[in-house]
Formats: structure tokens, sequence, C-alpha cells
């Protein structure tokens, strides 16, 4: 008989401990999660990159929607436990659903640590635990003032970094006189700061917080010396508790943690506990890999498996801030009976030290070069003597026995045994394995059989030399990767064969393309719709079917279910009667937010779908058609006042960008275009960091392209200079030609550019004259079937049926 499984929290402990539980006994239990936040399992190691800009939070979701429909799990999104009735054997949540249990697994977290000062509840003051923190600070980033973050431990330092990225500045205030002493000495801690510092970041040590002042919002930290540092957003990493409330008032035994056994049963043999909440031995741990042992063990007790117990282990220690290396096991503090080996290469800034105790490493600090990390990490897990490597030890595995030469010789020389990937405990033989059993070739093949390298990925170094070591030439990093499951060609190739075999449809290109599929999926006919788009412009009928939601409505759906609407303004120019319009909309649909956007466009958010095509008729009788703003393709083209009104103008900035705009508007792109004209070098309209720009000088327009400022912060690559209005459209339409011709889908400019080459790019842009006026007049005739307002068609009644509101069902009610 099918038992009930409940689990409260669906972090990273309980994602893991399913996945276990889901290969040992698929059938065996009805799984039911209730999760505090509104969302399914993510990485919450990788939120750091995803607050720096490195990241999407759809690259760290582990188990999307999908993946519970497919296991028949029952995932409650937003509903926090609020009652255990161990008796009833039930939980309840705060919206009032009751779920009752033959087991239950508690899993929830643990809670910040607020320091309590004065003004610790002003607005502006957050934590830094999940994404819901990160949202809450990429909004307070947008205002590129100043941050102070309190704690400069793991996570202070993480945030802090995110937020330089996002264009804070910031201070980070720390109480101890060195950064990370928990995980630390001194001379690492001293070398850190300066790291840190390097990056812009303020660091100021030994500074113990008075109080946070404001006046109705944050504006700024006072310390006990008296110093007052100016701030507009306050996030406090000083630490973490478990949770540990709920399991207390339903009468567990709590500690610091709920108290659990090795196997990770609590006091009432029907609950376990695992993950940050959980104390084990007297240890509560807050770093990923003791949690996935935890979720290992609590799998075998749930399944009756083998007798699996949890053993404390030291965990290594890695700040994920991109440019610093830093790896810190064990116990490093000094002693008697302790001896240390350091090696300093202060040009290099590299610091190493091995703590030892009767010939044995203990503790390992590494700064600057931390390659070496798992080899110290298992010498330290075998107690294995030093002595007779003694004079060697500091300089790494490769120079036992003499310099070798091989850079693999270092990860061969590692036993079988040894630990390579610390956040899921994958160690080299279960990689080697798997890559000759299972035939992998790839990292990402490694990735999805082992698990090692898909957490924090540091370890993504020591995998790919693992792979080169077991197959040899045959591994190639740089072969090409499918477009998806459903085809081994990349997407170069099926572009290439689209022209070449004159493939006019999605059902031909996967038949004479072999498609592994009958209907392809969500990666590949996206990509396919758009190469037939741009190649057979003529001939080709879009297929609304083979685009994501906001491309099929228009509009860009929002996190409620609403859509948000922009429209086009050209060059960023609008009018009184085109803002009373926008007015009369906005009154007349209720609709509750209208924001300016960074690309002098005015944003209304929150329309409900059935409303669009009334919002769309009301704006195009103002004359507005769509902005495009959901779209891969021309998205905007900001611009400067120029030299009409602005003192330092060369050029008029402003008529060349509505007159860009015009001529492009309606194309598809492989990935959104953002463009810039800037009327002067002073450069107000920010065109460096577009993905095309234009800046004016006194002898003409200087074009710009490839740049970047979202997830990713890059300057342009300055193409060359033409001499008028004319030659600057004929140059920038040919480039974007070359572009969506040449690059993969959703590949954005830069990361084209840098694959194609700027040398190449101008050669064929600027050098070849021939050839660039061949690509500005294939883009002509893409936008005589492109240039059309989808607004005014779906006006018009075209995929009505995309916008009627679902059916309202009701019931008859029963005869009594």
């Amino acid at each position: 008989m099918t038992e009930k499984l409940v689990i409260i929290g669906n972090g990273m402990a309980p994602g893991r401990m399913l996945e276990h539980l889901l290969e040992a006994a698929p059938d065996r239990y009805a799984v039911t999660i209730f999760n505090a936040e509104p969302r399914v399992n993510y990485d919450r190691i990788m939120l750091s990159p995803v607050l720096s800009g490195e990241k999407a939070f759809e690259e760290i979701v582990i188990h999307g929607d999908g993946w519970y429909i497919k296991h028949g799990i029952t995932l409650y999104k937003g509903h926090r436990i609020v009652a255990i009735d161990r008796e009833a054997k039930t939980v309840t949540s705060d919206h009032g659903v009751t779920e009752s249990y033959d087991k239950l697994v508690i899993a929830t977290g643990s809670v910040p640590f607020i320091i309590p000062v004065p003004g610790k509840e002003l607005p502006g003051v957050l934590s830094y635990r999940d994404l819901d923190d990160v949202n809450a600070m990429l909004l307070a980033a947008q205002s590129r003032a100043k941050a102070v973050v309190i704690g400069g431990g793991l996570l202070g330092l993480e945030a802090a970094a995110g937020l330089k990225e996002r264009g804070m500045d910031v201070t980070v205030l720390h109480v101890m006189p060195t950064l990370m002493e928990r995980q630390l000495d001194p001379a690492a801690g001293y070398l850190l700061q300066k790291a840190v510092e390097a990056r812009g970041i303020t660091v100021v040590t030994k500074a113990n917080t008075k109080a946070i002042v404001g006046n109705g919002k944050v504006e700024g930290v006072e310390l006990m010396d008296g110093t007052l540092i100016p701030a507009t957003l306050v996030v406090m990493a000083v630490g973490i508790r478990p949770s540990t409330a709920l399991a207390k008032e339903a009468g567990l035994e709590v500690n610091r943690g709920i108290v659990v056994d090795d196997r990770m049963r609590t006091s009432d043999p029907a609950i376990m506990a695992l993950g940050e909440c959980a104390e084990v031995g007297g240890h509560v741990y807050g770093l990923v890999a003791p949690l996935y042992e935890m979720a290992r063990i609590a799998a075998a007790g749930l399944t009756d498996g083998e007798d699996k117990r949890f053993v404390h282990s030291d965990t290594p220690t890695k700040l994920k801030v991109t440019g610093i290396d830093l790896y810190s096991l064990g116990d490093f503090a000094d002693g008697e009976d302790r001896e240390e080996i350091i090696l300093r290469d202060a040009s290099a800034g590299i610091y190493k030290r091995v703590v030892l105790q009767d010939n044995r490493i203990i503790g390992t600090v590494l700064f600057g070069e931390t390659a070496d990390g798992a080899w110290f990490n298992d010498l330290k897990k075998k107690a294995t003597d030093i002595s007779e490597m003694r004079d060697t030890l500091i300089f790494g595995q490769a120079f036992q026995g003499g310099v070798s030469s091989d850079p693999l010789a270092a990860v061969a020389a590692l036993a079988d045994d040894a630990e390579i990937c610390g956040c899921n405990g994958v160690c080299k033989g279960k990689i080697t394995g798997a890559i000759t059993g299972k035939g992998l070739t790839g990292l990402d093949d490694v990735r999805a059989h082992t698990k090692a390298s898909a957490s924090c990925g540091s370890c993504t170094g020591l995998v790919e030399q693992l792979l080169k070591l077991t197959l040899g030439e045959a591994y190639n990093p740089a072969a090409v990767q499918p477009m998806c499951g459903c085809t081994s060609l990349g997407h170069d190739d099926v572009r290439r064969l689209i022209k070449a075999k004159g493939l006019k449809t999605i059902p031909a290109i996967m038949q004479e393309l072999e498609w592994k599929t009958s209907c392809g999926c969500a990666k590949c006919r996206p990509a396919l719709n758009y190469y037939l788009v741009c190649d057979w412009p003529d001939q080709y009928a879009d297929d609304y079917q083979s685009r994501f939601i906001n491309e099929r409505v228009h509009a860009n759906i929002q996190k409620d279910g609403t859509y948000s609407v922009v429209p086009r303004m050209w060059g960023g120019v609008t009018s009184a009667g085109e803002l009373r319009a926008i007015a009369d909309v906005v009154d007349k649909f209720e609709i509750p937010m209208v924001k300016v956007t960074g690309g002098q466009r005015i944003d209304m958010l929150g329309i409900r779908k059935e409303d669009l095509p009334a919002v769309w008729a009301d704006l195009g009788k103002a004359g507005f058609v769509s902005g495009h703003a959901y779209a891969k393709g021309l998205r905007t083209v900001k611009t400067c006042v120029g030299s009409d009104w602005c003192r330092f103008g060369t050029q008029d900035s402003t008529g060349l960008g509505i007159r860009i705009e015009k001529f492009m508007w309606g194309s598809w792109t492989p990935a959104k275009v953002k463009m810039a004209v800037s009327g002067c070098p002073r450069n107000c309209a920010e065109a460096t960091c577009k993905d095309v720009g234009v800046v004016c000088v006194d002898s003409g327009y200087e074009i710009h392209f490839a740049g970047a400022a979202g997830l990713d912060i890059k300057g342009t690559e300055v193409l060359g200079l033409v001499k008028t209005e004319d030659e600057a459209l004929e140059v920038i339409v040919a480039l974007v030609q070359m572009y969506r011709e040449q690059a993969r889908y959703l590949e954005r400019i830069y990361k084209w550019a840098k694959r194609v080459g700027t040398t190449e790019i101008k050669k064929q842009i600027l050098d070849d004259a021939e050839r660039r006026r061949t690509l500005f007049d294939r883009f002509v005739l893409s936008q005589k079937f492109a240039q059309v307002d989808p607004w005014s068609e779906r006006v018009s009644g075209k995929d009505k049926h995309e916008f009627r509101p679902m059916a309202s069902v009701g019931f008859a009610e029963a005869a009594e």
C-alpha cells in the first residue's frame, strides 16, 4: 500500500533526498511538498551569480514544474506550514490546507540573523537568503546608489560583489579585524581584503554597528565610533540560525537545531529532519555537501535500504566571486603541538598554508592558486602521513616525485576515492566510471549523470581534466553542441543545411535533417521558426505555435499572469497628444502601474490578457504601434537631444535615431537588439554599451557594436567612422543583417561578435562595399514582410482565440 510522505520545505536537501528516493523506490510514497517560497526548487548556491548578473534564475532551477508532474508529486507553492499535529499525523498550512502523513520530513532551513540595532525595521534593510532577497536587491540596485553590507563572511562578500557588479557604491562592514575569520587565517584575510578592495568595494573592519538611521527609509549606518556611512540599501549577512520554531511547537527535541540521530530521525519516529534546520551529533551545517549527505541518509531510511549513518567531516569553503580564488579546509588555529608550512608569492598574490599535527594535515588555506585543494582534502580525509613529501608538500601534487610537465599528472595521480565535487560528494572513480560506462563525452553529460560540477561549479576544471584523461584525444570541449536532444546537429549546421537543401518548412527540416522526435521541442522549434523567417522572408509564413508566450500575445507576461504593454516612441520622442492617449488608456482599463523604462519608453503594467486587443485599439487610434518590448527584435533606439538643443551636440542624433528606428522596426533577430545614438562624445544616450550604437563627432558618425549592459557588462567595439547619415544607416543595417543571418538563436550580438571575430565583421561590412550593399538589400526585402504592426493585426481579429478568457464552468446544486 502506498504510504503518504509529507515534506515541509523544498530546498536543495529535500530535493536531493527525493532524487535518491525516486531512484530506489519510485512507487512507495505519495509525496506532498509544502514550500513557503512561491516557486520550485532551485540552487541557492548560485544566488550570488544571479545577483551579479552572471546567471538568470531559470539557469539555477533544479526541479522545474514538469519534474513534479512527471513523478506525481503534489507541490504547494507559497504555503507555509503553521502547525504539526503529531497525534493526528497531520500538517496545516497558512492557507488552511491540511494533509495527513505516514512519514514527515522537516526541512525548514534557516533564518538570517538580524542584529538588534535601532533602525533594523526600516525599508531598505534586507537579509540575503533566498530569491526574494535577491530580487529586492536587484530592484534597489537600479538606483546605482550606495549600499552597505554588514558582515564580511561568505554571504556578505558575495552580496557585496554582486551589488558592485550591478553598479552600486558598496561598503562592507565587518566587526572582526579580518574578513572571513572563521574560514581564513589573518594572512589570507589580508589578501582577501586587498582583492575585494581592488574591485572597487570599500572594506571597514573592526566596525561595530550602532544603528541604522533614516527618516522613513534607510539613509545610512552609524558605527559605535560615530562614523556615519550613507546608504540607501543595507544588507545584513552576519549569519544564520536553524529554523526550529515549528518543530519546537510540535514538541520535538530542539537544541540549536532540530535534534536528529545519525539516521536523520527526530525524537518522533515518524518524523525526520534534514538540512540547515537539523542538528546531528552536536553540529549544525550551512554548506551544501553535508546537507546532501543528510539527504542520502534520509532516503535510505525511508526505503529501508542499507544501514547508512551520518558521519561528520570538514567541508571545504570556497568563495563564489569571479576572479577571487580561495579555498579553506579544516583547523588552522595555532597550537604548541602543531606545525605549519607556508608559501608566499607576493607578486602573484599567492598564499598557501598547510597546518600539520603528527605529520598529518589538519588544515589548509589556499589563496590565489587553489588547484591542489582536492588533493590536500584527500590527504586530510585519509590522515596520510606526509613525512616523505614534507619538503615538497606545499608546492602541490604535481611536484611529488619531481616536477611533471604533464598538466594531467596531478589528477591522474588522485586515488579513485578522492573527492572531486565537494558539493555533491562525487569521487574521481564515480566520474571516470560514468564516462567509460555510459559513453559520456562532455561536461554537461557528466553533470547530468553524476552531479559533479552541477552546483557551485568550482570543480569544473578538475572534471574537464578527468574527461581529457579518460577520453584522451576524443575529448574536444570545443565540439559542436547539438541544438537540443531532438538532433545531433548544432545551430550552425542547421542554418547551413536550410539554405543548402532549400528547406522552407519546419516539417521539411525535421524530415530531411533526421530529427529524433516527431514535432521537436521548446528549444528547437522557436529556433527553426526564426531561421526560416530570416532565410525565406518572402516564402515562409511565421509559425504562431513555435513562439514563446510573449511573442504570441505581443506583450510581456508578468509574475501575476497579467501583461505589460510598451508602445513604440520613435527615438524616445513623444508629444502631449500621445501622453494624453496613454493616460486615457491607463484610466479606462485601470492599469495599476505606469513606468518610464531605461530605453526612453513608457511601460504600462498589470493589463489583463483579455483586455490587450482593446488597449491596443485605443493606442492605435493615437498612432502608436507595438514597441516590440517582448520580441527577439529591435526594441529601442535611445537618443539624446543632439545638435538641435544641446550646446555640445555635433550632429542631429535625435533625427538619426528616429530614422534608424522607423527603418528597422518589426525585424526579427536572433535575440533582442537595443540601439542608441549620442550627439557627441559625452555619450548621454549611452551608445557604448548597446548592441549597436552611434557616437556623433564633428567629422561624422562613429559606429559601435557588441556592447552589453545586462547579465554581462561590456563596452562596445568600434566598427568604424563614416561621414554621412546615409552611410551610417547602410552600415548599421548591413551589420544587423549579417548578425541575423549568421548568429545562433538567442545569441546576443556581443556573443556572436566574439565568436565570429571583430576583424571578420569589419572586413565584410566596412571593407567590402558590394557585400555591405547586398546585406542591406536583403534586409530591405525582409522588411516588406516584417514591418507590419502586430497590435493592429490582433485588433482586426487575428489570433483572437489567444485573448479569450477561460470559460467559467458552473455546477448545478444537488437536490436535497
